[in-house]
């Protein structure tokens, strides 16, 4: 795999996080590059969200580092942590709206908790622009209960871009979708890189996903980093292991 020049933005090293006795994160240690779709991929329980929300800091690690830009989050402060999070957008799971809230008022609550001098012109335009982004400008006014799963997955995002992060980090985005809709999230998720240039962390098990988006991979098996490479050499290893996921 030819060397990335481009600069790191996240580097992680030897990262460590357990709950209890049990070991989640035994070391890992990777790198983020600018304008890169990094995939970390990973059965069930292998500790990938684990390791995003660790980026976050919405969990404390153990051990190891993680430098976010030029923030290291081992015992940040609070203000430095606004700072960092504000370079980040994460897009859940599950999309997490405010079911309470209407696709505008669930994008103005991101936008507050960012800047809270914007205009009620600013904030409307920015939201426009966002929906446009994910091609749903005629949701504004809609309830979360009126979307569909997929829909919801791209309202999320367009709540994450409608702060203009440098970083994304997607936790399983095509879960739970049908197969359609899964490729029009991947996608999105390219068409998003190439217009904003942000770099995304991309945790997945969905193969068709990591196709589509991956520009280079890390396989965590067991808390660790099992292989790291682009897709050739991930569909060319003859590890009976890595062919599991890709056969």
């Amino acid at each position: 795999m030819e060397k990335n020049t481009k600069k790191v933005i996240i580097d992680i090293k030897d990262l460590k996080k357990s709950f209890g006795n049990q070991k989640v994160l035994d070391g890992i240690t990777l790198q983020l590059h600018e304008e890169e779709n990094l995939v970390v991929l990973g059965k069930s329980g292998s500790g990938k969200s684990v390791l995003i929300k660790c980026i976050v800091n919405l969990l404390e690690h153990d051990e190891g580092s993680i430098v976010v830009g030029d923030y290291e989050l081992t015992d940040i402060n609070e203000e430095d942590l606004v700072e960092v999070r504000k370079k980040i957008g994460f897009l859940f799971q599950g999309a997490a709206l405010y079911d309470s809230m209407t696709v505008r008022e669930n994008l103005t609550f991101a936008l507050s908790r960012l800047n809270k001098s914007f205009s009620k012109k600013e904030i409307n335009n920015k939201i426009v622009e966002a929906l446009d982004n994910v091609g749903l400008p005629d949701s504004i006014d809609k309830m979360p209960s009126e979307l569909s799963g997929g829909m919801k997955k791209r309202i999320g995002l367009a709540r994450t871009l409608v702060v203009n992060p440098k970083i994304i980090l997607y936790d399983e985005p095509t879960t739970g979708l049908d197969p359609i809709t899964s490729y029009e999230i991947s996608h999105l998720i390219n068409d998003t890189k190439a217009k904003f240039n942000n770099a995304s962390i991309i945790i997945t098990h969905d193969i068709n996903c990591v196709k589509t988006v991956a520009d280079r991979i890390v396989m965590i098996k067991e808390g660790t980093v099992y292989k790291e490479g682009n897709l050739e050499e991930f569909i060319k290893d003859e590890d009976p292991y890595i062919q599991s996921f890709f056969k």
